[in-house]
């Protein structure tokens, strides 16, 4: 996950990703720091500090869960909800779910396009920054658009927009 400076513009989600962000702060300041903190007393409980594992890995553990609770709350202040109410219907934009065609095979996919902290290709959510996101990024349907790829040149037509 990308860590997000000071001076960054606002990182729009959708109202699941958002909520997804905060479950996951919530349960790491309340859950995961009491599990920690009660690991962290048992593996003091077995003595000598300098050669207990069960410790280093708890004071390790706890390390990363207090840097990624710093993360989610610097994401989380700029995040807002994505408002696409005075987005065109035909047009991809961010959080619409697409419906592209590939012109060689014919193959039909279904996308919603999304900012890269929730882009999760089991739930079909793609990054507006991946090569595909950005190609069909504000195009309208009908338009045929081009993406680069090792496999060479894909053309993709968009078939069908519709809002999340």
């Amino acid at each position: 996950m990308q860590m997000v400076e000071k001076d960054s513009k606002e990182i729009l989600l959708t109202k699941e990703g958002l909520q997804k962000l905060e479950d996951e702060l919530e349960y790491l300041k309340s859950t995961k720091r009491e599990e920690l903190g009660e690991r962290l007393k048992q593996a003091i409980a077995f003595g000598d500090l300098s050669e207990n594992s069960e410790y280093e890995d708890a004071k390790q553990e706890q390390a990363f869960v207090e840097g990624r609770i710093i993360q989610l709350e610097q994401t989380l202040r700029y995040a807002r909800l994505m408002d696409d109410s005075a987005a065109n219907a035909n047009i991809v934009s961010l959080g619409s779910r697409a419906f592209i065609k590939e012109k060689k095979s014919g193959r039909e996919i279904e996308l919603m396009l999304v900012d890269s902290l929730e882009a999760n290709l089991k739930e079909k959510k793609i990054s507006k920054d991946s090569p595909v996101g950005q190609a069909i990024l504000g195009q309208e349907v009908g338009k045929t658009v081009k993406v680069d790829a090792p496999s060479g040149v894909l053309e993709y037509e968009i078939m069908k927009v519709e809002r999340a």
